[in-house]
């Protein structure tokens, strides 16, 4: 059984990205390559509870267990420590890729308060999109209830595309809701 995303793309996106764009070897169609999902957690080392309820949310969210990422240099202003918990991240590929990014277009992106599409200009200039999540209650697996806090979250998608144009392209006819221009 294949996401159902990932068979969107066999069948209708690759060919439409071949017929617009003029390529002629297969393996040159820009594709996903993997999805980073991080989550700064700023009081994490003087609230350990924090840091185990953010690690089990990002981990139903995205069905992979996050990795801790530590502080690499002191900051006194933030009362910061060397090697601090400060964030979690979790990069996704392959099948639970595809799931992720089907649950966030279809599921999440469209509870969000006000939503009026996604900024079509977050790319870096070499294919990558970036976006961020206010609260991660718009998932479906959380329940708002339960949350004993509101986080952030950081989604980065990258894609083998060389131009913005073609990742703009890419992930649109994947589904995701860009604004407007």
């Amino acid at each position: 059984m294949t996401a159902r995303l990932l068979d969107k793309y066999r069948t209708e996106v690759a060919p439409a990205l071949t017929e617009r764009f003029g390529y002629r070897n297969p393996m040159s169609v820009p594709k996903l390559r993997k999805v980073v999902v991080s989550m700064g957690i700023g009081d994490g080392h003087s609230n350990p509870a924090k840091l185990e309820a953010a690690t089990k949310q990002l981990a139903l969210i995205t069905g992979q267990q996050p990795v801790v990422t530590k502080a690499r240099q002191a900051i006194s202003n933030f009362r910061l420590r060397k090697g601090f918990p400060v964030g979690l991240k979790v990069t996704l590929r392959g099948a639970r890729m595809y799931e992720f990014l089907d649950r966030l277009i279809a599921l999440a992106i469209p509870r969000v308060k006000d939503f009026r599409g996604l900024n079509p200009s977050a790319f870096d200039g070499r294919g990558n999109y970036n976006m961020g999540l206010v609260e991660q209650s718009v998932f479906p697996e959380i329940d708002p209830a339960s949350c004993a806090f509101v986080q952030g979250m950081n989604v980065s998608v990258q894609t083998s595309a060389r131009t913005d144009e073609e990742a703009r392209e890419l992930l649109g006819l994947l589904g995701m809701p860009f604004r407007r221009s």
